[in-house]
């Protein structure tokens, strides 16, 4: 009988899990508890058994995209050329947060609040601030470029509404060219990545 209830345990906080990171990523960081239960065919109290705050839920909901943002940034910080290396985290990272509105919302923002969530997040930003230092050091970032410039963009980038999550992704790499672009001490118009269809009739 306790092996059937620790079984039963661990799958109600997969599908806890499970469900708050689709509501997450589709609706941010605003969809409540109570709602995760409803979803996830549970009772609140379940919830709360699993995950003590909701802080607790967005930390572990985030933990695999943070591990992810912090690799991206570490890998543009192993490129030999510091502008590639800028580049391709900032394409990557724009996509990442593009598909998840949630992750966007938790990074720019000071949630979830948990030491963890927060070590990690401030070793990616502090590993974005050295790659920044080097790119400028060899002339390709302009000086002015500060990490809020990165910032607006991902804000800007998380407005991206498509029909399909592919789209989405297509239309950020997009947007993050003619980021680039804008970052370039000395810009280079290069071609863009294929413009997607978006619906202008919102705006």
């Amino acid at each position: 009988m306790g092996t059937k209830l620790r079984s039963d345990a661990r799958d109600n906080r997969a599908r806890i899990l499970a469900v708050a990171r689709l509501a997450f990523a589709a609706e941010g960081l605003d969809v409540p508890i109570r709602e995760i239960a409803r979803r996830a065919g549970l009772g609140v109290a379940t919830v709360y058994r699993h995950f003590a705050t909701k802080d607790d839920l967005l930390e572990e909901a985030f933990a695999e995209q943070m591990v992810l943002c912090s690799a991206v940034v570490e890998e543009g910080l192993a490129a030999s050329d510091p502008w590639d290396g800028f580049r391709l985290v900032i394409e990557n990272v724009m996509v990442v947060h593009a598909l998840d509105r949630g992750f966007a919302r938790a990074f720019t923002s000071q949630l979830p609040r948990s030491l963890d969530f927060a070590a990690e997040r401030d070793r990616a930003l502090r590993s974005m601030l050295e790659l920044v230092a080097r790119a400028k050091k060899s002339g390709s970032l302009r000086e002015d470029f500060v990490l809020e410039d990165l910032a607006l963009a991902l804000m800007a980038n998380e407005g991206i509404r498509t029909e399909s999550p592919e789209l989405r992704a297509a239309a950020s790499r997009r947007f993050a060219a003619l980021m680039l672009q804008s970052f370039q001490a000395k810009p280079v118009a290069g071609p863009l990545p294929p413009a997607v269809r978006l619906p202008l009739s919102r705006l």
